[in-house]
This record gives structure tokens, sequence and C-alpha cells, in this order.
């Protein structure tokens, strides 16, 4: 009796180390998955993460950047199409989620298994924003249609819509609405009061994230406008630069109007839209902070543009392309906020980058939520342990 209980113990602890070696190994092997495995990502915008999408289409050199100085700092060893010296944030955010580069939607042969950017300069969230010169947001949607089917032609229905779902899509969009959409359109001021031209603005962003919402797509990142009225461009235009500290505060308010309103349809469609999560931040000031104190991030110019022509560098000139061929290009354009007239540098993009991937949901006013890209690009369902020793061999085969 003595030997049959020393059996069974014996038996019984080989049992439990066998189990917490199978909970072991299973755990690490999940979280090493859990590290390594990432989501596709797909981008839709303007200039801020166009990757040179309007080097294929016939627009104005305005809204193009695939010739020099653009490209400056030599990452890509030539111009892209990038409004940067060199990256924009959507290169850094692919990086920190394990991906490649994710290419353009009209580059020739592009591989869309990672995603798809269809991002296009100067391109604004309604068809009439530089209608015929830009991919508007609703033309955008539709190339992601194309990019879906080219999915379940290569890897079969089934996977494709499991990339779509699982994949983190990402919109910056709304500043050419405004600034050149409004600001620089009389007949539309005249035709809407500011108010209810941000409504229609967010109406149809709205309407933009129920259609990805629809079509599979969960996770979602947004970037807010900046300050525009203070871009070294609309600074140069402001008719009360004296009174105003230079910035142009219409802009800025149209910004903040949008900025506001975007993060209240955030709130009630997480409330309405099962599974629906977002990452969301205030790049109006943190922005905004880096232009008033530059040296607190690094910075030695907040105002000045790196590349341009005038003043605060806010004739739109840089590369030559232009009308007016004359334009000056600084020393250093990591020192600098702002690479030309209208766009940041590097330097910003991969700040801000870093942010919206790691940032906490902290008080304002820089708070990013109420998820991180980070959560989102790897938020995966995970096996409790539970889970794992359900799957693992049970006592009675090793007391057969």
């Amino acid at each position: 009796m003595a030997r049959l209980i020393v059996s069974l113990k014996y038996c019984f602890n080989i049992i439990c180390v066998t189990l917490l070696l199978l909970t072991s190994i299973k755990a690490s092997v999940l979280e090493e998955k859990s590290s390594t495995s990432t989501s596709a990502f797909f981008i839709f915008g303007d200039s801020s993460v166009d990757p040179g999408n309007n080097n294929y289409i016939n627009t104005i050199p305005e809204n193009q950047a695939n010739y020099k100085p653009y490209g400056h700092n030599g990452f890509f060893h030539r111009p892209t199409g990038r409004f940067s010296d060199g990256r924009v944030i959507v290169d850094f955010i692919a990086e920190y989620a394990k991906l490649p580069l994710i290419p353009p939607f009209l580059e020739p042969s592009a591989d869309y298994t990672n995603g798809a950017n269809f991002a296009s300069g100067g391109a604004g969230v309604l068809s009439e924003t530089n209608q015929g010169m830009v991919i508007d947001l609703p033309t955008q949607l539709k190339n992601f249609e194309v990019v879906k089917k080219s999915l379940i032609e290569k890897l079969g229905e089934a996977e494709a819509e499991k990339v779509i779902s699982e994949a983190v899509y990402l919109i910056s969009i709304g500043s050419n609405d405004y600034m050149g959409g409004y600001l620089g359109n009389p007949k539309m001021q005249e035709t809407y009061n500011y108010q209810a031209y941000v409504g229609m603005v967010i109406g149809n962003l709205t309407q933009t994230i129920q259609v990805l919402y629809k079509k599979g797509g969960r996770k979602f990142g947004f970037l807010s406008l900046s300050p525009l009225g203070c871009l070294p461009a609309l600074r140069a235009l402001n008719p009360k630069a004296n009174e105003e500290g230079g910035c142009f505060e219409a802009a800025s308010a149209l910004a903040l109007a949008h900025n506001n309103a975007l993060k209240s349809v955030l709130t009630k469609l997480e409330q309405l839209l099962r599974g629906f999560k977002y990452c969301y931040s205030n790049f109006y000031n943190w922005l905004d902070d880096r232009i008033n104190h530059p040296s607190k991030y690094g910075f030695k110019e907040g105002i000045n543009a790196c590349c341009g022509y005038g003043p605060y560098g806010g004739i739109f000139t840089c590369g030559g392309t232009k009308e007016v061929k004359e334009y000056e290009l600084c020393e250093n354009a990591d020192d600098y906020v702002w690479w030309d007239s209208f766009h940041p540098t590097e330097k910003i993009h991969e700040q801000f980058a870093k942010a919206l991937w790691n940032g906490e949901p902290e008080p304002e006013p820089f708070s990013v939520g109420p998820y991180n890209l980070q959560s989102l690009f790897f938020d995966k369902e995970k096996l409790t342990i539970a889970d794992i020793v359900d799957d693992a061999p049970q006592p009675h085969h090793f007391l057969q």
C-alpha cells in the first residue's frame, strides 16, 4: 500500500512538472508571437503623410515634392515625393510596428500585403478641395477597395478579411479644406459660416470612418490638425500679424473647431460601433509648444521655415519649381520645426510618431488615447493560462 501511495505521488509530481513545462513553453511561444506579430497599415490623408502618390498624377508643382531639396537629409538618397527633408510620421510608425515602408497606392507593382498608403498632397476631406489636382478622400476610399480586391485575389477571402480586420487605419486630413477650401475661397465663405463648414467636413470624415468600419476596419489612428495659423505660409499672409503675435488666428480657430468636433464624434463612435478602437492626440497643443518653446525639444527655430522665401520663409518656393523661383535653404533642418512654408521637418515627424506610439492617456494638453498606436498594432487575442492548461494533455493520458 505504501509503495502504491509513493508511486501515485511520483506520477502526480511528474504530471505537475509536465503541465508547468507545457504552460511555460506555450506562454513563451505566445509572448514571442504577440511581440513579433503585427498588423497591416492603411493610410489616408494629405501631404502630412503622402509618400509620393502625387508623383503619378497630373497636378501643379505646389502639390508635389519629388524634386530637390525635398529628401535633403539623404535617408532615401533622392526626393521621393514626401513633403519633408526626409521621412514622414507614417514611416516611423511602420518601423516601430516592424513593418517595411508602406508603399504609395499608385506605385507600380506595389505589394499591398502589409498595407497601402493612399494619401495625396493637397487633398481634402471634401472632393471640392483642390478638385481635379489631387486624390481626394472619397477617391482614396475607392482605391482602398481596389487593394482589398487585390488582397482577396492574392491571399484568398478568409486571409484577406483577417488582414483587413486586424489592420490599423491612420487618417490625417483636413488642413487643406480649411486653408484653401474655405479661407482661400470667398464663395465658400459666403455660402457657409465657419460652424456649418466645419460640420460639413466632420460629417464627411465621419462617413469615411463608418465606411471603413463596414468594410472590416476596427482600429484607427487620427492626426488632429495643427495650429494652422502658425504655419510660416499663413504667418506671411496674416493681415494682422502685429496684433496677433504673427499667427493667423482665423485659421487656428478653424483647426481648433475641427479638432473639438472630431474628438466628440470619436467618443460617440466608440459607444456605437462594437470593437471600434482608436488613438487620438492633441497635436495642436503638442506642436504649438514646440513652435513657442523650441529649445525645450532640441530645436533652435520654431517660427521660420528651413526652406522658403520672404517673411518667415512663408512664400512657398522651396525647390524653385513654382512661379517664384527664389528660395533659401537653412544649413541644418534638424534645428527647425518647419521644413518648408507648410510642412514640418523629419525631426518633428519622428518626435510625434514616438508620442503616438507609446504615449499615455495623460491629462491635457498632450494626451494620447484612449489607446496608443503600439497597443493597436500588437492588440492580438491572447490565450489565458486556463486556455493553455485546457489545451495541455490531461492527467489520465499519463496514467494509462
